[in-house]
């Protein structure tokens, strides 16, 4: 499940509202253990997923670094080389 939660900081360009949303998604979901909760659970599991999505807003917005931004499409590229080691070798 947190698998899917992706570094958002220091990118160019910058994550989107949709991935930082996305991730929030996914941080609730790991912390309520819920895919998709119940109805009695639903109002508290979107205003969760609502109040984490502002606080990431907030971190990245106001981290600094002296890095230069990543690409996007190198990391995604590094992303692939390591699953493709990893599971060439789970193959084997």
């Amino acid at each position: 499940m947190c698998r899917n939660i992706k570094t958002l900081h220091n990118f160019a360009p910058p994550a989107t509202d949709e991935e930082i949303r996305a991730s929030s998604l996914q941080f609730v979901r790991k912390l309520s253990g819920f895919t998709r909760p119940s109805k009695s659970n639903e109002l508290a599991f979107d205003r969760a997923v609502d109040q984490v999505t502002q606080v990431a807003r907030e971190l990245l917005g106001s981290l600094v670094t002296n890095a230069p931004p990543r690409d996007r499409d190198i990391e995604i590229a590094k992303a692939r080389a390591r699953s493709l080691v990893r599971f060439q070798s789970s193959a084997a």
